[in-house]
Formats: C-alpha cells, sequence, structure tokens
C-alpha cells in the first residue's frame, strides 16, 4: 500500500517516489472506492478509456485549457483547475494524485464510491425475495444516483470550496490593505493593493471560467444528456439495440441488475433519455455556490474601485490646495517685482533736483509703493475669488 491507501503496483518505494512529480501518473478509482496508482502514457490512456487525442489533450498541464466539463459517448473528459480527470460509468482517471490540492480530492472519492456501489442490491437477491420487497429494490435502484455523477460531484464541490477559499483569504487580506490605504496613502500601501487587485483579477477570471462552462451546460439539454453515460450503455445492452454493453459493465452490481429490466422499461428509458432534471439540480447547485463566490469577487472589486475613487479625489484636493498656494506666491512674487522695479529706477546714478533738501521725498516713494503693491495683491486675490479659482 502506498501513500494515502492507494494500491501500489510492483514497482520499488524509491521508484515510487520519483515518480510521484511526473505529470503522466494517475491514479484509478472504482467502483468499492480502491485507488490505483498508473504511471501511463497518453496512448495507454487513450486505449483504455477510448478518448481521443484531441479531448485527452485538454487534461495536459503543459497546455493552457480554459474550465472544461465535456460529455463523450463512453466518458466525461473533466479540465477544472488543478482537477484533471476521466470519469467512466464505473471508475475514475485523475491525473496528478500526488498534488496536495488534488490529494483530498481522491481522499472524497475513496470515501462516497463505496457508498453508491453497496447502495443496489443483486439482482440474485431480488429474485429470492417477495413481489413487494422487489418492487423497492427496483424503485431504489432508479433513483440511484449514478456513479459519474458521484464523481463529478465530488470535482464540483472541491473546485467550488477550493475558489471559495481563495476568495475568502483574498477578502481578508485585501480589506485592511484598502483601509489602511484610505488613512494612508503611501508607495508601500499602494503598491500592497496594486499586487491584491492583480491577484483579484487573475481569481476572477478562473471564477468566470467555471461559472460560464457550468452555465453553459445548464443551457444545453443535449449537452447534460451527453454525461449520463450509465444511462447511455442501458440503452446499448437493452435487446434490439444492435449493441452490447462490455462484460465487465453486465457484470457491475450495481448496473447489470438494471439490464434484466431494460425490455420490461424500453417506454420508461427513451422517456429518461430527455430526462436532466436530476444533474440539472446537481449542476444548478454549484452553478449557485460559484456564482456566490464571484459576487464576493465584484464586491471587492467594487469596494477597491470605490477606494480609487476616494483616494483620487483626496489627490485632487491635495492638487488643488498646492494651486492655490501656488496663486499666492505668484501674486506675492508680482507684487515684490513692482517694488524693486521702483527701488531700482531710484537706485540709478541720476542727478535729480529733490535729492538735496527734500528728505521726506523718499519716505513718501517707499509709502506709495508699498500701498501699490499691496493693491495689486488683494486686486489679484480678490479676482481670482470672484472666478472661484481660490475656496472661501
Amino acid at each position: 500500500m502506498g501513500r494515502d491507501g492507494f494500491l501500489v503496483s510492483s514497482e520499488s518505494q524509491a521508484s515510487l517516489v520519483k515518480k510521484t512529480a511526473v505529470s503522466s501518473s494517475w491514479v484509478l478509482l472504482d467502483q468499492s472506492g480502491k485507488g490505483t496508482i498508473l504511471d501511463m502514457d497518453k496512448f495507454a490512456i487513450m486505449r483504455r478509456v477510448h478518448i481521443n487525442a484531441r479531448d485527452l489533450r485538454i487534461l495536459d498541464p503543459l497546455l493552457s485549457y480554459p474550465s472544461t466539463i465535456l460529455g463523450r459517448e463512453k466518458v466525461i473528459v473533466l479540465n477544472l483547475e488543478h482537477i484533471k480527470a476521466i470519469i467512466t460509468a464505473q471508475e475514475v482517471l485523475l491525473r496528478d494524485p500526488f498534488d496536495d490540492n488534488v490529494i483530498p480530492i481522491v481522499e472524497e472519492l475513496q470515501r462516497r464510491l463505496p457508498l453508491t456501489s453497496a447502495s443496489p442490491k443483486g439482482h440474485g437477491e431480488e429474485e429470492e425475495q417477495a413481489s413487494g420487497a422487489r418492487d423497492e429494490t427496483e424503485t431504489s435502484e432508479e433513483n440511484e444516483f449514478p456513479f459519474e455523477f458521484v464523481a463529478l460531484e465530488v470535482a464540483l464541490e472541491a473546485i467550488c470550496s477550493f475558489l471559495d477559499a481563495r476568495t475568502r483569504e483574498l477578502e481578508a487580506e485585501a480589506y485592511p490593505a484598502l483601509d489602511e490605504l484610505t488613512s494612508k496613502i503611501s508607495s508601500r500601501n499602494l503598491d500592497r493593493v496594486r499586487r491584491l487587485k492583480s491577484s483579484m483579477t487573475r481569481l476572477t477570471n478562473r471564477v468566470q471560467k467555471v461559472r460560464e462552462e457550468l452555465e453553459q451546460l445548464l443551457d444545453d439539454d443535449d449537452d447534460m444528456a451527453d454525461l449520463y453515460l450509465s444511462r447511455k450503455l442501458l440503452a446499448t445492452s437493452s435487446p434490439g439495440s444492435g449493441y452490447g454493453a462490455p462484460n465487465w459493465f453486465c457484470n457491475s452490481p450495481t448496473i447489470g441488475s438494471r439490464i434484466s429490466k431494460t425490455s420490461r422499461t424500453s417506454n420508461v428509458t427513451i422517456q429518461e433519455e430527455n430526462d436532466v432534471e436530476e444533474l440539472e439540480m446537481l449542476l444548478e447547485a454549484y452553478f449557485m455556490q460559484i456564482d456566490g463566490t464571484l459576487n464576493k469577487l465584484t464586491t471587492l472589486r467594487e469596494y477597491i474601485d470605490d477606494t480609487e475613487d476616494y483616494i483620487n479625489i483626496q489627490l485632487d484636493n491635495h492638487r488643488n490646495q498646492l494651486i492655490q498656494l501656488e496663486l499666492f506666491l505668484c501674486s506675492g512674487t508680482v507684487c515684490l517685482s513692482v517694488y524693486s522695479l521702483v527701488a531700482a529706477i531710484f537706485g540709478m546714478n541720476i542727478p535729480y533736483t529733490w535729492k538735496t533738501g527734500h528728505g521726506y521725498v523718499f519716505k513718501w516713494v517707499v509709502i506709495l509703493t508699498g500701498i501699490l503693491s499691496g493693491s495689486i495683491l488683494v486686486s489679484i486675490i480678490s479676482y481670482a475669488r470672484h472666478k472661484g479659482l481660490l475656496g472661501s
């Protein structure tokens, strides 16, 4: 047994440690929840689950593909952030099983999948029971949650919880930083808010992609119908269909008992092919959850925008105060220039007749020049107030 309860193949422990970091590692989970570590290339995966190279390329961690949930003939291709999985009617292949974000998903699948496979009773047991008990068992089997939906629910729950946790961490860091910035505008606080805003933008894009994928599925019943793998296998195994289900599918205690009832429920099956209410309710629940996460990020963005507007108002106010100060200084400079001009004129070496015997003339020149300069300053300030260039 390897780490986290996985069933490891015959390789040595040292070889396993080296392979845990390789992106080609997969974990195979069957209906009983038993996990087997596989180190397979893409061609082996394609042969095992009958998937084409184009769909498998979506799960390549070296390529950047948006969040995707694709329903194919026999598999569901799931690419949600770090969750890259291939879901069939009876097993789940999950990439990078030793990644810190993937390990909890594997553990949750190991916990839930055995509950799904153990709930129905075998077909032999039904024949031995009374007719009333048989009808009750058949009803429970018809209402049983399909295996692929259990795996899909675990993946959706994990990605929604993961993105919501990242959002709450961002909120816990962003709101105090924004409040600190409003109280003190500094280069340190501005750079901190800038980094938080960049993180919020990236996280919003990630949440938006998951939300859009769920919304697209909910808007198209045909896409949702493609995700019913068990139903499609039951349809291909019905008498007269011309197709045969694989032996492992027919021998399954979960699904094999339904095949014997296909001929008696053909009309119901045809009706169920267009019934996607079960999956629709599942997707709507997680759509509402991811939409709530997006609303939190939208509220945070609005708070950041309001903070930026408040800071811009503060900066505009400081800028206006600097302009007023500059106007005062320029007005004073003009008045001093007039006073300096008069002083320069009388300081010239020009003979004047009133220089001798008229000492009082200097006093009046100084007084009148000062009055003129003051009058010019008052006139400039009054004109600026009249035009609204200065605050009251």
